[in-house]
Formats: C-alpha cells, sequence, structure tokens
C-alpha cells in the first residue's frame, strides 16, 4: 500500500531530515516507526499525509504517486487517511462529537449519516457516553482516544499516528496500542511512529528504525514478499 523509493526530504533551511528511504509496507499491516527525537519519523508521516513533499524519489500510496501530485487532489488522497498526534490537536471550545464529527463535516456528510459514525467511532475507543463533554474536562488519555476516533470516523484505509502514547503512563498506553491492533484486524493498514522501544517489542510487530534520517533495521527489508501481498 506504501512503496517509498530513495526518498530524501531537505528542509529550506538545508538540514536533510531523511536521505534515500525506501521500503514496502503491505495493505493491512501494522508495523512501527521507531528512532531517537529528530531521526525523522514525524517527517516521513507528514511526507504520507501530503503535508510535506519529497525533495526527491517517490512516494506511492495505493498505486498512485504522490512526490508531483498537484495540490488540487490532495484532500481526495488524505479522505483515505486517518491521523493522529501526540498533542491532539483538538478543538477546546468544541464539545467531543464535533471534534469527533469535523473530518465528516469537511466531507459533506449528511447530518444523520455524521451521527451514526461519531457514535460508533466514541463506542469503539470507549467514550460513547463523553458526545457532550468539553475537551479540557477529559484526562490525557481520554483526549488522545477523542483524536482517535476522529481519525477514524471516516473509517480510512491507512492511519498514521505520530508518538500517540508519548505523554500516557505505560497501562494507558498498551490501551491505546492495542485499539490499533483491533483497527489494523478489522483491515486498516497501520503506522505508528514511537520511540517507546519495550511497548514495541511486546507487541511482535514488525519495526522500521531510523537513525539521522537513514534507515538502519527493516523487518520489512525482506518486503519482496510482503509487496507481493500489497
Amino acid at each position: 500500500m506504501i512503496r517509498f523509493d530513495n526518498v530524501s526530504k531537505r528542509y529550506p533551511s538545508g538540514f536533510e531530515a531523511l536521505s534515500r528511504i525506501s521500503f514496502r509496507l503491505p495493505r493491512g499491516q501494522l508495523s512501527y516507526l521507531t528512532g531517537h527525537s529528530g531521526a525523522g519519523k514525524s517527517t516521513l508521516l507528514k511526507l504520507i499525509a501530503l503535508i510535506e513533499r519529497p525533495s526527491r524519489g517517490q512516494i506511492i500510496l495505493d498505486g498512485v504517486n504522490l512526490s508531483h501530485m498537484r495540490n488540487r487532489r490532495v484532500p481526495s488522497i488524505r479522505r483515505h487517511i486517518g491521523i493522529i498526534f501526540q498533542n491532539h490537536h483538538l478543538l477546546h471550545d468544541r464539545p467531543v462529537f464535533d471534534n469527533v464529527a469535523l473530518p465528516l463535516v469537511i466531507q459533506g456528510y449528511r447530518h444523520r449519516e455524521i451521527g451514526k459514525r461519531v457514535r460508533a467511532a466514541l463506542d469503539q475507543v470507549g467514550l460513547l457516553g463523553k458526545e457532550k463533554a468539553q475537551p479540557v474536562t477529559l484526562s490525557g488519555g481520554e483526549q488522545q482516544r477523542v483524536g482517535i476516533a476522529r481519525a477514524i470516523v471516516h473509517k480510512p484505509a491507512l492511519l498514521l499516528a505520530d508518538e500517540p502514547t508519548g505523554n500516557l503512563d505505560p497501562a494507558l498506553s498498551r490501551e491505546i496500542m492495542a485499539l490499533f491492533a483491533r483497527f489494523n484486524q478489522v483491515g486498516a493498514t497501520v503506522l505508528i511512529a514511537s520511540h517507546d522501544l519495550d511497548l514495541i517489542r511486546e507487541t511482535g510487530y514488525p519495526v522500521i528504525s531510523l537513525s539521522q534520517g537513514e534507515i538502519v533495521h527493516n523487518d520489512l527489508a525482506a518486503g519482496d514478499d510482503y509487496a507481493a501481498s500489497a
């Protein structure tokens, strides 16, 4: 589903965040992206989400080349992607329902369908009774679950998560990772950036490790077999 072919990203300042990155992540796979702070994890996810563009190389998402895509086509690609941020990026002047509904409103769903999907998404993350709550009244773990509900409400084929457990204690972190595993089990492709190596080892899923913008370890390296199913 995702293919990077010799992808590099150099910012206008001259800093090269990624250098000659190549890997393949097949449809329906859950994998972790690890590395030290500044290794390039967030930049890699932003390239997939079309928040940033590569300086060199090609990124193929579900058969579509993202590298030189026109801006007007970006919204149609993002409709198939759910993004979870470490710092939630919730609208604190809106209740939980409105936060989760935002992607559906943008895409023009009807009111009745929005209500149905929002409640289903909140149910999946264990927050069905919190739809009228203000984000400020929720715990950090609950706010992260709201962010996850917002990311899955439009039933994306691909979930990208950037340090989704960075501010959570170990027990809550395991609960959040278990949620991602459940979404993967029902067909979503999931790529999670995380520095929590102990937790990652517990899960047993494939890992891609970055250092100084380069891949130093890749469990998908025998990826011709993986790619055959992509």
